[in-house]
């Protein structure tokens, strides 16, 4: 089976990795060479990972290794692909844009996915005439190869059969799957983490413990895998508050970004990718002490 995901950024390269892990071909696409050199470097440290774990062996890596290719040619990405996973930006616009092109070059048959964590399904396929049936949201989460579940949304337009299919690719890939089966804005997850999030960055702003304490707290209360302050800089607090932003025009003010949310954005403490958010980070991204 081929396939093409569309993004090469950390959701993408993730997603292509799973997919060659799953014995498939997979093709990442990009409109950066740069992007796409990036990729290639962090799937084969990631691959190198799971090879000092015992988890692969160095010639199932390097086999892996093998599958996967890069180009910057959307249609040679596409051309005979069985299944297309767009990881594109969360920016309506763009994607549109993006399955515009991709309905021209990829085989009909083919499975369309979105990866998205909030926007609307229907939305993004509004842009694809009699072609939006076959849209489906398939919503991988970060890193792609580590979390387990895969979230499968159905638009308003999509066919039940491709929501099949959907599930069916993600438990391929090795995941859990869950639908939603509601095209609402945050879909199931997005929507109950963002909340919580907001409420721990509320306690954060109000002095009722530090983000190390909340952050314990979650994991070691309710056996999370990463805090929810410690993974919103790792996702990036821009990224996060423009996501809180959409919720609360859908939601209403229970989502609203607070003013020290805002005021971080401004500040540049975006996360890890900047070297302070909630937490400060040295040059090779660990957290400072």
């Amino acid at each position: 089976m081929k396939v093409a995901v569309l993004g090469a950024g950390i959701m993408g390269n993730g997603i292509a990795q799973l997919a060659v892990m799953a014995g498939d071909e997979a093709v990442a696409y990009d409109v950066a060479r740069p992007q796409l050199d990036r990729a290639g470097a962090a799937v084969g440290t990631s691959l190198a990972r799971f090879v000092r774990s015992g988890k692969r062996t160095q010639e199932q890596a390097d086999a892996d290794r093998a599958r996967l290719t890069f180009t910057t040619d959307l249609a040679e990405a596409v051309a005979g692909a069985d299944v297309v996973i767009e990881a594109a930006p969360e920016i309506l616009d763009l994607k549109q844009d993006l399955w515009r092109q991709v309905v021209q070059h990829a085989p009909a048959e083919a499975l369309l996915g979105t990866n998205t964590s909030q926007l609307s399904i229907t939305s993004i396929a509004a842009a694809l005439g009699d072609d939006a049936h076959r849209l489906v949201g398939v919503h991988f989460f970060n890193p792609p190869v580590m979390m387990r579940l895969v979230e499968v949304i159905a638009g308003l337009q999509t066919d039940p059969a491709q929501v099949d299919r959907a599930k069916a690719f993600g438990e391929h890939v090795g995941k859990q799957v869950v639908v939603c089966r509601k095209d609402s804005p945050g879909f199931i997850t997005s929507r109950a983490y963002a909340i919580l999030r907001l409420e721990c960055v509320r306690m954060l702003e109000e002095g009722v413990a530090t983000a190390e304490d909340i952050d314990t707290a979650l994991k070691l209360g309710f056996n999370f895998p990463m805090g929810p302050l410690e993974l919103g800089d790792m996702n990036g607090i821009d990224t996060y508050v423009h996501a809180i932003s959409g919720l609360e025009q859908a939601h209403g003010d229970r989502f609203r970004p607070t003013v020290g949310l805002r005021n971080m954005v401004a500040a540049g403490r975006l996360g890890r990718k900047s070297g302070a958010g909630f937490y400060d980070y040295d040059e090779e991204g660990a957290r400072r002490v």
